[in-house]
């Protein structure tokens, strides 16, 4: 649910952005493990998502975003084909293809020469050889302009799952080698083996992989020049997370919307944690996760006087501070915990402190505010 609702609304988002600049108003959006486009309970999946957002963009704004979508089980392709075809016959641009992503990878990079490209790759298990990643991001797309963006499920099932092999004896080669291919290297393995070391302390396992997906990110940053965030997704609060979201992107208005836009979807699942719970333990008087469920506005509490500091640092350089192009360092840890009003009332804070002649307040987006250093 997290992360249907980030696509449902960070896509819409990528799609004002960029439709408006891009040749003939048109962007290319492709979903690599589209799966069959639509729950057996109606609810959409993530075509029927991207296919929405489509008609919405071709019928309010003139926008065309041209979808593709692949599959390569034969039911769920079945299935994916009939929701697609159904939003063809209302005007969507859009295709279904049978068989796996890497084949029809190239053929959609053509598709969006000089246009807009987001890609989302969703596997059950294991994604992309990060060499192909990077074929594609640093090679086939390396400029700022026409954007590309990728928003990349890494499981960390798998790799808990791919630490076991290495730390047996009786590993299966194959599996670790496909792993290197995705990690772009034998590196990972490294942490798993420590991990297995008479020396390692408890949780040592657990904790590489966390390590391996940090250094993922951190690898595909490097290797595609790329502003990469990698979000934690868990079965529930206060748990390890099952998977990590990887998004990358050139932009800093992409990066500091990406944020905000997680933020938003983490309080709408914390919502259905609610409902579902009320649902399947409707007589518990102390629902587990209305105790658990952090109160957004006492986190944006915490989070404002830390941004204030953290933008208290960044104008002691005694320049000034457009907060789109800092968004990690205003943010720090809290990105994708808060929202953007959260930067507003950190430049509110840090005025009231005497730290910044800018008051926070007047018209234009939050992400376009211009802080000042102090007087001296």
């Amino acid at each position: 649910m997290f992360k249907h609702e980030l696509l449902r609304r960070y896509l819409p988002q990528f799609g004002g952005m960029t439709g408006t600049q891009s040749r003939d108003k048109r962007v290319v959006y492709l979903d690599g493990y589209a799966g069959e486009g639509r729950y057996e309970n109606g609810e959409p999946a993530s075509a029927e998502i991207a296919l929405r957002v489509a008609s919405h963009f071709r019928a309010r704004h003139g926008i065309t975003l041209e979808c593709f979508f692949t599959e390569s089980q034969a039911k769920s392709f079945e299935r994916l084909h009939q929701v697609v075809e159904h939003y063809r016959a209302g005007g969507v641009l859009a295709h279904s293809r049978r068989g796996e992503v890497d084949g029809v990878l190239d053929s959609v990079i053509q598709r969006a020469a000089h246009i807009p490209l987001f890609l989302f790759l969703d596997p059950c298990g294991l994604v992309l050889p990060q060499d192909r990643l990077v074929d594609v991001l640093a090679r086939q797309r390396p400029q700022n302009w026409p954007p590309t963006e990728l928003l990349m499920n890494f499981s960390m099932m798998a790799v808990w799952r791919l630490g076991g092999h290495v730390r047996s004896p009786k590993g299966n080669d194959r599996s670790l080698k496909r792993f290197d291919d995705v990690c772009g290297g034998t590196w990972w393995r490294e942490y798993f083996a420590e991990a297995a070391s008479p020396s390692a302390r408890d949780g040592a396992a657990e904790d590489a992989i966390e390590a391996v997906a940090a250094e993922y990110a951190r690898r595909l940053a490097v290797r595609t020049g790329m502003r990469v965030q990698s979000v934690p997704v868990s079965h529930a609060p206060h748990k390890r997370a099952v998977y990590r979201l990887v998004f990358a992107t050139r932009s800093p208005y992409g990066l500091w919307v990406f944020g905000d836009t997680a933020a938003r979807a983490r309080t709408e699942w914390w919502k259905t944690l609610e409902l579902q719970e009320e649902q399947n333990e409707p007589d518990t008087l102390f629902p587990v996760v209305s105790v658990l469920r952090p109160d957004p506005e006492v986190v944006e509490k915490e989070a404002v006087p830390v941004m204030a500091a953290n933008l208290e640092r960044l104008l002691a350089k005694g320049q000034p501070v457009k907060l789109v192009d800092h968004t990690l360092e205003v943010f720090g840890s809290f990105y994708g915990q808060v929202t953007e009003p959260a930067a507003r009332k950190a430049v509110k804070y840090l005025h009231e402190q005497g730290g910044t002649p800018t008051t926070g307040v007047g018209a234009g987006k939050t992400r376009d505010l211009i802080v000042q250093p102090p007087r001296r």
